[in-house]
């Protein structure tokens, strides 16, 4: 089983209980479930991650001190200290009558505190715009299991989606980033005789690509240990994380280095294709956006059978379609 799974199963059988016979009147108050960091917040963990921070165990969340009293919490916090210590074969690590760092009695607001900077969860565009996505994704991930006061679950869907306006700049940001990394710099890189310089330009280029691929699908990206597997599980252009493994596993040698260029360019027009499916920018053909590079170069064909697509071009025609002026007017990189 998953952690995830063993976390709810861990709460439904001595969590809940315990609570029903112990802090009957608290159940309205509290929210139960899994969540921020560790990978089985994710549904990733495996064998490899049991070999530390790993135990079964959950999160209960207290509303404020108003409304659930000091007293209340520590006496909370030694009952979940006194659950069973081994369940399915695993067993709690020794913490304090508090709880671990990702199990135990919390605070919401100190949780969405620690995770996103304001308690409540209710952050301006300019702060959701220069925050990592991956942040974000830590405060929404996981799974609550039950929430009988309403708190942490109206936060996470405060938090869950992305403002347009900040999907936009920095969706227009990373195509900027893909354009000069890998339909310019890849090339002249190698033609420089700079191999080391050439594959930072791929690395560049598959981090925007990646974080691209993410926003186009309205999904936050986590960690970037964990962005790969994320990926594949994407709705739309998932597949674009096995083209992306392959430019960053090869050499830079001239016939390897003639198909990686025309891999990145597949992945622009793969990736130009969904911003005209979103109806982010017009037809390329009308705008004359396909076809050749900044200085007249016909591109490259990529994997789809596409041409690659001027992606500087793109960047802004994005950009164009911020609606907040503020946002809209400031340098197309700011988010990024």
């Amino acid at each position: 089983m998953k952690g995830l799974e063993i976390a709810r199963a861990y709460y439904e059988e001595y969590g809940e209980p315990m609570l029903r016979e112990k802090f009957p009147e608290l159940m309205p108050l509290i929210a139960a479930g899994l969540t921020g960091s560790g990978s089985e917040c994710w549904g990733f963990d495996d064998e490899i991650s049991r070999d530390h921070d790993f135990e079964p165990g959950f999160c209960l969340f207290l509303p404020g001190e108003d409304i659930v009293d000091r007293r209340t919490a520590f006496a909370l916090e030694r009952a979940y200290a006194a659950l069973p210590k081994e369940f399915m074969g695993l067993r709690r690590s020794l913490v304090s009558p508090v709880g671990g760092a990702r199990h135990g009695v919390l605070r919401t607001a100190e949780f969405m505190r620690d995770k996103v900077g304001k308690a409540d969860g209710n952050l301006s565009l300019m702060e959701r715009l220069y925050m990592p996505d991956y942040i974000l994704a830590e405060a929404v991930n996981g799974e609550i299991f039950m929430d009988g006061y309403g708190e942490m679950t109206a936060i996470r869907e405060r938090l869950r989606h992305q403002p347009e306006d900040v999907r936009l700049k920095k969706l227009a940001g990373q195509l900027l980033l893909m354009g000069q990394s890998g339909q310019y710099n890849y090339r002249r890189c190698l033609s420089h005789g700079e191999t080391g310089a050439a594959q930072l330009a791929v690395v560049e280029f598959a981090k925007s690509s990646m974080a691209a691929v993410f926003l186009l699908n309205r999904v936050y990206q986590p960690y970037y240990k964990w962005s790969f597997r994320a990926m594949r599980a994407l709705p739309r252009l998932a597949l674009t994380a096995e083209l992306l493994e392959y430019l960053l596993t090869t050499d830079n040698e001239a016939d390897t280095a003639e198909e990686k260029y025309n891999v990145m360019e597949g992945i622009a027009a793969d990736i130009t294709g969904e911003l005209r499916e979103q109806g982010l920018a017009g037809d390329p053909q009308d705008r004359g956006l396909t076809g050749t590079d900044a200085g007249g170069e016909t591109r490259g064909r990529g994997l789809t059978g596409a041409v690659g697509a001027d992606l500087e071009k793109y960047a802004y025609l994005v950009n164009d379609r911020i609606g907040d002026a503020q946002i809209r007017n400031m340098h197309v990189l700011a988010a990024v």
